[in-house]
């Protein structure tokens, strides 16, 4: 007799965006004419850069005709690509050989997957708050998973938990839009390197650091090779949250306490020929163009543009006299909510009386209870009027 996995059962019945689109539908139904400013989920809104464009078109172009169509690809991905993934870190001052490039179609399912390489008993330690993939992946999975605090006293970095195998730390995080610092980064990996623990490193918004003191990658950090796997998305670097396009490092020298170099390398290989035929085509070829120095620098811009928004709202919040954090290397601003109101309460209010949507910070653990994550993402002119009517609103405008 067929069973279901239970442990289903044991996260959120819902993605937190099914649960915000859901708690703000009576609202919007009763005021069917009424502006509202979303600034809730993390979805980029500007449309993908020229240069970028035109590599898609190129992808679809080759499809069109016989002599450069193309079915199956490269198993790890693009060898073409893998190469520019290469030499794009190398441009950083890092040294990533293709051979542990392996292109996927973002971070989301990379983050959810890479635990099915490691042991049933594994104990994974994650943020909370935190992002909920790296939650609800390990919970699904069967793991036992342990919490590190990420909350106000520390900073809003995770706390070094007493005993983990593998440790999630997403930087620049989300949601608290804060950034490790280079000797927090090395304290992670003397631990992780001193207990045979593996760091799986979501480095989605690495693009939005701007300060140059900040690293971008776990693999600025001395010997991190031996224990860290990176996870990288163009989602929001280039606005292929729709095209779907990101990459795994599992480097060759990673080791476990049980497995020879190359290993997990070797296994995480055969997972995803098993389970994934591989990244669009006609993604990978935006993803060329992504990496050229031209979508270098259009992107970059369109980074700027983002980060712009979270200046524009990071200024009108304190402005508003509201407690804030993040929003200067990530595009996420980590607000308090006033009064001493929790997470939905605050939701509301800030739905109800200026018309803004935003995301509970209690959908990413226990410990974002009484935030709310507000996110830079969005059209200027909708940012601009969201910040007004919280401004408005809550006092500070007459």
């Amino acid at each position: 007799m067929a069973k279901i996995n239970s442990r289903y059962q044991k996260v959120s019945q819902g993605y937190f965006s099914t649960e915000i689109a859901k708690r703000a539908k009576p609202f919007l139904d009763s005021h069917p004419g009424a502006e509202i400013y979303r600034l809730g989920i993390g979805n980029t809104t500007e449309a993908i850069v020229p240069s970028v464009i035109e590599g898609l078109r190129k992808g679809v172009e080759k499809l069109a005709k016989t002599e450069t169509y193309t079915g199956y690809g490269d198993e790890q991905g693009d060898s073409r690509l893998r190469e520019a993934i290469s030499k794009w870190y190398a441009k950083r001052a890092v040294s990533v050989e293709p051979s542990a490039v392996f292109v996927s179609d973002g971070a989301k399912s990379d983050c959810a997957n890479i635990p099915s390489i490691f042991s049933d008993d594994a104990v994974v330690a994650v943020s909370d708050p935190g992002y909920p993939v790296h939650r609800e992946a390990a919970v699904i999975s069967g793991k036992k998973v342990v919490s590190m605090e990420c909350l106000e006293k520390n900073n809003f970095m995770p706390t070094m938990p007493e005993r983990a195998d593998l440790l999630y730390i997403c930087s620049p995080n989300n949601p608290t839009g804060t950034v490790a610092t280079r000797k927090q980064l090395e304290s992670f990996v003397a631990y992780a390197r001193k207990n045979k623990a593996i760091i799986i490193f979501d480095a989605a918004y690495s693009e939005y650091v701007s300060d140059q003191a900040l690293p971008r990658s776990i693999y600025e950090i001395e010997g991190a090779k031996s224990c860290a796997i990176e996870i990288q998305s163009l989602s929001k670097a280039a606005g292929f949250t729709g095209v779907r396009l990101g990459w795994t490092i599992v480097p060759k020298e990673l080791q476990t306490e049980d497995g020879a170099e190359g290993m997990l390398n070797r296994f995480w290989s055969r997972r995803q020929t098993t389970m994934f035929n591989g990244a669009s085509n006609i993604a990978q070829e935006g993803g060329l163009a992504v990496l050229s120095p031209k979508g270098q620098r259009e992107t970059h811009e369109q980074v700027a543009y983002y980060m712009e928004n979270a200046r524009i709202i990071r200024e009108g919040l304190s402005a508003a006299k509201m407690t804030i954090h993040g929003g200067v290397d990530a595009p996420y601003i980590w607000l308090q909510c006033p009064r001493g109101l929790s997470s939905w309460e605050f939701f509301d209010e800030l739905l109800t009386k200026a018309h803004v949507i935003a995301t509970p910070g209690i959908v990413f653990g226990k410990g974002g209870e009484g935030y709310m994550r507000i996110s830079a993402f969005g059209h200027r002119e909708d940012v601009e009027k969201a910040v007004h009517s919280i401004r408005k609103n809550f006092g500070t405008i007459a």
